[in-house]
């Protein structure tokens, strides 16, 4: 057997020291070849050891580029938020004609990663063609082709899954959240066998999630919130979430800017992106839908580039994004600094074939006295929506199992709890900021569409553009649980949705109504 042949056989059998041994004594015995590289930085990308593995690849693909090893450098770079690197590396592995699927899928998730899922779809494609029994790189394609609109196949796709494996949590969940169940269609009596063999805390959780879905799709209300409240419950308490970590993060910004934007130099001026923000599930989608409908507007997602841009200049060693410390420190932030931080990374994301680019990140609320400072010409517009409503559509969507940005939405009264710090915030940034910041209602939009988005287009300081009101034409990807609904006209179907749980949600109400919100 090779060294190379070892290598891999060790690979596969999980023998990183094995495997490093038989690599390390290829690249010595042929250090003009890529090969030895390649498998020196997998080994090390397995042991968790990203930023040793990244020049290991980069030698490899130093001797010699090859589509295996452009593409697994791109989903290291990717790890690393070295998103500009990552996309080159990745074209350039899939312009190459890669022939097996792993490495075609490996390039789809790096895509897929970037959001540029239209461009993710020909490499899952030929993945699933490669390996049509192969149950991730079919999930991939499925979702791929659910997000960008194309829903027969996405379903047909979730089908097939279902078909081999009946208990796939995934799909099971995917599959509810693709379209409007109703008491005619619907997959009820499968789902209720799909969560009687599961086992896994996981798995129960998409399938109880998609449960309440389709039961909320068909009217069952009371199953509804019976699931969600299974679910949430085991959850919260599997994540051990405390809404101490939330309101410690509102503190922070809250004493840096309380007594206004603690300026330490001149931001970047001139056009700027716009900012759509708000709590997630109050109509930041069908926002940025109608935004980037305008001629003169791109979408370009929902992007991490304000929070990674404030993390790295702030320069404080915890591993989380946002917390107390981070925001303490970014005080110390130039403004100019941090506006050439956030376009460098926006940049990767941006076709820059118009003018103007929207970020659609929900959760840049909490940023918006960072973004004031750094790009003070930037138009920012929070999504309002009844709270009631927000905090009911919180509860029910998931999000994100693991992610930090939504670990209060398991529990309702901390959903309460930090849509109450939303408010004040908000209240907060629109004394600061008051030309900067719009606050648009979402039953406004809904009531009068027309008349909203000319407010907001002329906050933006764009011109009148028709296309915005038909902007469920608009083909892009939509990779948020909002996907089916921004492909419908504008529609009041989410209006008052909380009622049919009035019930269960009188606990929140009662408290958002002592902390004075009219809820």
């Amino acid at each position: 057997m090779t060294l190379e042949a070892q290598a891999r056989a060790a690979l596969r059998q999980g023998d990183l020291k094995g495997a490093a041994s038989a690599a390390g004594a290829l690249a010595q015995a042929r250090p003009d070849q890529p090969a030895g590289f390649f498998l020196l930085g997998v080994a090390a990308a397995e042991a968790g050891q990203i930023a040793r593995a990244v020049p290991l690849l980069e030698a490899a693909v130093a001797r010699g580029p090859e589509p295996e090893h452009l593409a697994q450098l791109a989903k290291l770079l990717i790890l690393l938020r070295r998103d500009g690197e990552a996309a080159d590396a990745a074209r350039e592995a899939m312009a190459l004609s890669p022939m097996d699927a792993r490495t075609f899928d490996t390039i789809g998730c790096v895509l897929a990663r970037l959001g540029d899922h239209e461009a993710s779809l020909a490499p899952f494609a030929a993945a699933v063609a490669a390996e049509p029994d192969d149950l991730e790189y079919r999930y991939n394609l499925a979702a791929a082709s659910g997000f960008t609109g194309r829903l027969n196949e996405a379903s047909a796709h979730y089908e097939t899954i279902l078909a081999a494996d009946p208990v796939n949590a995934r799909a099971h969940y995917a599959l509810a959240i693709l379209s409007r169940q109703t008491a005619q269609a619907n997959h009820v009596p499968r789902l209720n066998a799909a969560l009687a063999a599961v086992r896994e805390p996981d798995a129960a959780l998409r399938i109880r999630y998609a449960l309440a879905k389709e039961h909320e799709d068909i009217g069952n209300s009371a199953d509804a919130f019976r699931h969600l409240s299974a679910a949430n419950d085991a959850h919260k308490r599997s994540i051990g979430y405390d809404f101490a970590q939330d309101a410690e993060i509102f503190d922070a910004i809250e004493t840096v800017f309380e007594k206004g934007s603690p300026v330490r130099s001149e931001g970047r001026r001139g056009a700027a992106p716009i900012f759509v923000v708000g709590m997630p599930r109050t109509g930041t989608t069908l926002v940025d839908r109608i935004l980037s409908s305008h001629r003169d507007v791109e979408a370009a997602g929902e992007l991490q580039a304000m929070p990674l841009a404030v993390k790295l200049l702030a320069g404080t060693p915890s591993r989380r994004v946002i917390d107390g410390e981070t925001v303490a420190a970014s005080v110390a932030v130039d403004a100019g600094e941090l506006a050439a931080a956030y376009l460098e990374r926006a940049a990767h994301h941006v076709a820059a074939q118009k003018p103007r680019f929207t970020d659609k990140l929900p959760a840049n609320f909490l940023y918006i006295g960072h973004i004031a400072r750094a790009l003070p010409d930037a138009r920012i517009v929070c999504l309002r929506r009844n709270p009631m409503d927000t905090i009911w559509s919180n509860y029910k969507n998931l999000f994100g199992s693991q992610s930090p940005y939504y670990a209060y939405s398991y529990d309702l009264m901390d959903t309460a709890r930090y849509y109450a710090r939303f408010d004040r915030l908000m209240k907060l940034w629109q004394s600061l900021w008051p030309d900067s910041v719009l606050q648009l209602s979402y039953e406004a939009l809904v009531a009068d569409q027309e008349g909203e988005t000319r407010r907001m287009l002329a906050h933006c300081g764009l011109e009148w553009d028709e296309a915005c009101l038909a902007f469920h034409e608009n083909r892009a990807a939509v990779a948020t649980p909002s996907a089916a609904q921004v492909r419908r006209p504008i529609n009041a179907d989410a209006v008052e949705r909380w009622r049919a749980h009035e019930a269960a949600l009188a606990p929140a109400r009662a408290w958002l109504q002592t902390q004075g919100i009219d809820a």
